[in-house]
């Protein structure tokens, strides 16, 4: 019952400050001690007691002094363990010849005893690395300890070869390392020697987030309100103007929604992090939909290419696979459009109509999302992603160029709409 309710306060004060969280832990802490220290039992030889809740995984370990044994056995959980010389301790208890061990893994004690409250020099990104585990001896007189104990924690996240790694235990109100050496580390597990006993973690520090750009920031603030400005304007384009019976904007005005909705959210994002990164719930709901949106984007990018394709497929039979994504579908499109062109009519090929439509091809990369690829390859290099940010970015403003600006009919209309403005100021 009191590993439920402290489950229940846990999910209650998630919002609260890490003082106070650290204040819940100790609470917790405490409690966790007391209870364990119910099980303790005398004992001529040795017993043991092992309990597995959601929350939290215990063992407790007595000797007697008629112990058998020559080493307890190592006392276990599922993500962790620990090696005690308690007959050393029961033999220097020398009024009882007893002692006894209690061991726990808390499963969820890291969202109170943050790894943050590891107090470090340099700046860097704490991780804890394994389950929150504690050690005592309860209803022992003499808690000397004979020898170090061994803690053996297994990583419950990925590891990072490049991070630095540290044996922690709690002091009240933060993470220190004093006393604790890590012996042993791979890949899945770390073994540390501690000389005391008390609650332990394993806490993994990398390097911090680059230093934000201020320049790049206001770039990218003014390049996403730009490309939102022509993304509504090609929806308006779309929604308003007469196109030919034979003209499908389904993708199109499915990949302005898309991306308009994306590129919003995102700016809204960015604009109220601080206050965001406080609510798991909102930040999860958040990543959900600009996955959903930015999927969708593609999705619908896909389908235009299609089109697209076969649009320009029928300049020119030749056969095609149904396979390809977008940048395979592309590079056809350009050879296609090429062969095309060179069989075309000279009067009909006028070299203004040629220059228009190899223009529109082009832009049709940026409009179907082929610029995401320069996304691998901007880690090292500040020029490239100005780049991919500036055309992924200005993906409404190319499909407000290709379908808006460079299309005869809809400039025809607008000029029309633009000159019965006029007459109505004018009266």
């Amino acid at each position: 019952m009191a590993f439920n309710a402290s489950e229940k306060i846990l999910e209650t004060t998630t919002s609260a400050s890490p003082t106070e969280l650290a204040s819940h832990g100790n609470r917790m802490l405490k409690t966790s001690e007391k209870l364990m220290s119910t099980l303790v039992k005398p004992t001529d030889t040795n017993d043991s007691v092992k309990f597995n809740l959601p929350t939290v995984e215990g063992q407790v370990f007595m000797v007697g002094p008629r112990v058998t044994l020559n080493k307890i056995p190592r006392l276990d959980t599922t993500n962790s363990s620990v090696d005690i010389d308690l007959i050393g301790i029961a033999k220097n208890n020398y009024e009882t010849r007893s002692a006894a061990v209690a061991f726990m893994s808390y499963n969820t004690m890291e969202n109170l005893l943050k790894p943050d409250l590891f107090n470090t020099l340099n700046e860097t990104v704490k991780t804890m690395m394994s389950t929150v585990i504690s050690a005592t001896l309860p209803k022992t007189s003499n808690t000397k300890l004979t020898e170090p104990v061994n803690l053996t924690l297994k990583h419950i996240r990925e590891f990072d070869p490049s991070g630095s790694l540290s044996c922690v235990y709690w002091n009240i109100s933060e993470w220190i390392v004093d006393s604790c050496v890590v012996l042993k580390t791979n890949s899945s597990y770390t073994v540390c020697s501690c000389d005391h006993l008390s609650t332990f973690a394993l806490i993994m520090q990398t390097s911090g987030p680059p230093a934000s750009d201020p320049l790049l920031e206001l770039l990218n603030l003014v390049c996403v309100i730009v490309g939102l400005v022509f993304l509504s304007l090609a929806l308006l384009t779309f929604a308003l103007c007469h196109w030919s019976p034979g003209v499908n904007n389904v993708a199109r005005i499915n990949i302005c929604i898309s991306l308009l909705l994306a590129h919003l959210l995102f700016l809204l994002t960015q604009q109220f992090l601080s206050i965001i990164q406080r609510q798991k719930v909102l930040c999860a709901v958040i990543s959900g939909l600009l996955h959903f949106l930015f999927l969708s984007g593609f999705v619908w990018m896909f389908i235009e290419a299609v089109l697209l394709y076969i649009c320009v497929k029928n300049l020119s039979q030749i056969s095609s696979k149904k396979s390809e994504l977008n940048m395979i579908l592309f590079i056809k499109i350009i050879i296609t459009l090429n062969s095309a062109l060179k069989n075309l009519n000279a009067e009909v090929s006028q070299m203004k109509q040629t220059k228009i439509l190899v223009f529109k091809t082009l832009a049709q990369f940026v409009v179907l999302g082929c610029s995401w690829v320069l996304g691998f390859f901007t880690n090292d290099s500040k020029v490239l992603e100005i780049i991919f940010l500036i055309l992924n970015s200005q993906q409404g403003t190319f499909i407000f160029l290709i379908y808006g600006v460079l299309n005869n009919e809809v400039m025809q209309q607008y000029k029309k709409f633009l000159r019965c403005l006029c007459c109505i100021r004018q009266h």
